[in-house]
This record gives structure tokens, C-alpha cells and sequence, in this order.
């Protein structure tokens, strides 16, 4: 059970890199294809509240705890920042950068929940402490320098797809007759994904504080998609009354949607949840570079994105560090474990005493 317990989030976590790999591949020819960011966000929640909520009732109706205003107002301020505004700060990056690029920019994610989680004293930095908050401490400084090179070096193009015909590169084709001055939208792009990596890792943080308060993962994430579903919808009435725009077109949109909806935002955001409950925000935040490795499998080959140097030296760097943070974290928890076990014992040792002494006390007493 103890070994089960070990690799069961590790697993978990994996499968949802997979996952969103194939979410971003997707994402990427729809927005290509030209169709409301907003408009899609709204779908995909709609899915997710449909395919969520008869599961959450039917699992969680025995054991699920008074649902207060408070958690109300929580889960939805997690939707904003974990579905509706961070979904379309994505979506806007993927669009005008790529879906590796976005993916790449992720890694970011973990760094910056380590950050933000010390304020709240979820994590901690004694560089006097043990030999894994050091580590931890490295692996966060690493991942920044990788970052900066990730987001201001670009360098040239490792792939060049020129002897293509036109047909297997029209995406890329596309993107660049729509985009103009690929400089300034790669920029834009770049400050959305930013926005929405901190949305993200804020996410993070807010669902370790739910996690406690309200531990349902499919009822809270069905709520959560049902305030993104109403907030993304109220976005884009409010930006853009055509309603035109609302409807689908061919196939690959509706899959994409579907895939989206059931797996992206039902059962992926249902495993995060269960993975911050179990084993912490940083662990969770700290898989998501194998979302580029796995991205980039489908990526190049089939969208023939091109991929860069400074992409892939910042990547490589970011992961190393990630990783040397993840050490350090792992090796925090056995040092935490091995003391509480170690206090354990002695309390053990010491029970025996304290029961002679109160067992002669009461015999004094009735003597």
C-alpha cells in the first residue's frame, strides 16, 4: 500500500501531462482556424460541467460537506484564475507564438508557485535548514535563469520545413500571413503566457487552501467549470454580440472541444486536485515541462512548428532545475518523516513510566 501510495500521484501526474500535450496540439489548430477564443473557453466548460456533475453526485453525495458561501467565493476565484482568464491568456500565446513555445513557457509554472507559496508559508527557505531546502533554493534560482533565456533569446530555427509542399505547411503558412510583424506578435504572445502562468500557479496555491476546506475534487472542479463556463460566456457577449461566432465548424472543431472539455478540463483538473491533496501545489506544478517534451512529439512532426535554439536551451535548463527543486522537496519530506517517527519513539519509550507513576499514585490515594 505505502509503495502504491509512492508512485499513485507520480502516475497520475503523467497521464495529465499526456493529456495536455494532445489539449495544446488541438487548441492549436483550432485558433488557427480562426475560431472566438472565449467562445471556445465557454464550450469546453459546458462540457466539463456536464460530464462532472452526474459523477460528482453520484460519488460524492454521502461525504460531501456543507457547500458555505466562503468555499462559493473560492471556487470562483478559481475558476478565474484556473480556467476562464488563464485558458485565454494561453490560447492567445499558442496563437501567436507555438504550441511548443507555450508549452516550454509553462515550465515557468513551478518556479513561480515555489515563490508565491512562501508568503503563505506553504514552503519554506532556511538556508541553514537541511540539505533539501538548499536544494530547493538552487533549483528555483536555475529555473530563472533558464526562464530568462527561455523568454528573451530566441535564436535560430533548429528545423527547417522549406522543402515542404504547400499543403503540409499551410498552419505554419497561415499563422504568418495573419500575424504581420512576427517580432511584436512572438512579444504579445509571450506577455500572454506570462499572465497566464502566474493565473496558473495561483491556481495552484488557491487549490491546496480548497483542498482542506471543501476535499470533493469532482464536485469542486464541476462547480469551478460551471462559474468558467457562465464567466467566459458573459466575456464574450460582452466583447463581441455577433452571433455568428457561436457556431461550430467541421469535425475538428467538435472533437476538439469534446477531447477539451472531458478530458482537459473534467478529468485532468480533477487529478490535479487529488495530486495537491496528496502530495502538495509544488509537487503538482513540478511535472509540467514533460507537457513540452510530450507536445513536441506531435508538434514538430505533424504541425511542423518550427523549433528554436534559445526554446530549447532554455527548456534544458529550466528542466534541470525544476528537477533539483523536486529533489529538494522529496528529501525535505523524508527528513520531516524521519522526525516525526523519531518523536514517535520517544514518546513511545516514555508512555511506560508515566503509567507506572499513575498507577502508584492511585494506589497512595486509596492506601
Amino acid at each position: 500500500m505505502k509503495s502504491c501510495d509512492k508512485w499513485s500521484p507520480i502516475i497520475v501526474m503523467v497521464a495529465i501531462d499526456f493529456s495536455f500535450a494532445i489539449v495544446n496540439i488541438f487548441l492549436k489548430k483550432v485558433v488557427v482556424g480562426g475560431m472566438d477564443h472565449l467562445v471556445f473557453i465557454t464550450y469546453r466548460q459546458c462540457i466539463a460541467t456536464i460530464f462532472l456533475a452526474p459523477i460528482a453526485y453520484l460519488s460524492e453525495r454521502n461525504r460531501r460537506p456543507k457547500l458555505t458561501f466562503g468555499i462559493l467565493c473560492h471556487l470562483f476565484l478559481s475558476a478565474i484564475v484556473g480556467a476562464s482568464l488563464t485558458q485565454y491568456f494561453f490560447l492567445l500565446g499558442i496563437q501567436y507564438t507555438s504550441a511548443t513555445f507555450s508549452c516550454a513557457f509553462i515550465n515557468m509554472v513551478p518556479v513561480i508557485t515555489f515563490l508565491m507559496a512562501l508568503p503563505f508559508r506553504l514552503e519554506n527557505v532556511n538556508i541553514k535548514g537541511s540539505t533539501g531546502v538548499r536544494a530547493k533554493v538552487v533549483g528555483a534560482l536555475v529555473c530563472l535563469g533558464g526562464a530568462m533565456i527561455l523568454t528573451l533569446y530566441k535564436g535560430s530555427p533548429l528545423f527547417n520545413y522549406s522543402h515542404l509542399g504547400a499543403e503540409t505547411h499551410s498552419l505554419d503558412q497561415a499563422v504568418k500571413l495573419s500575424s504581420g510583424k512576427m517580432k511584436e506578435r512572438w512579444t504579445l504572445g509571450s506577455m500572454a503566457l506570462l499572465s497566464g502562468t502566474l493565473l496558473w500557479s495561483s491556481w495552484f496555491l488557491l487549490q491546496s487552501f480548497i483542498a482542506k476546506r471543501y476535499p470533493c475534487q469532482y464536485s469542486s472542479s464541476a462547480i469551478m467549470s460551471f462559474f468558467a463556463a457562465i464567466q467566459s460566456a458573459v466575456l464574450a457577449i460582452s466583447m463581441d454580440r455577433n452571433l455568428s461566432m457561436w457556431t461550430l465548424n467541421g469535425k475538428v472543431e467538435i472533437l476538439t472541444i469534446m477531447y477539451c472539455g472531458i478530458v482537459g478540463s473534467g478529468m485532468c483538473y480533477v487529478g490535479m486536485a487529488w495530486c495537491v491533496k496528496k502530495r502538495g501545489p509544488l509537487f503538482t506544478a513540478a511535472f509540467n515541462p514533460l507537457v513540452q517534451i510530450m507536445a513536441a512529439m506531435f508538434d514538430i512532426p505533424f504541425l511542423h512548428e518550427e523549433l528554436h535554439l534559445g526554446s530549447v536551451l532554455g527548456s534544458i535548463i529550466v528542466i534541470a532545475g525544476l528537477y533539483i527543486l523536486l529533489w529538494g522537496k522529496n528529501k525535505e519530506m523524508q527528513n520531516c518523516v524521519a522526525k516525526v517517527s523519531q518523536d514517535t519513539e520517544e514518546i513511545k519509550d516514555q508512555e511506560p513510566p508515566l503509567q507506572v507513576n499513575i498507577v502508584v499514585d492511585c494506589d497512595s490515594r486509596h492506601s
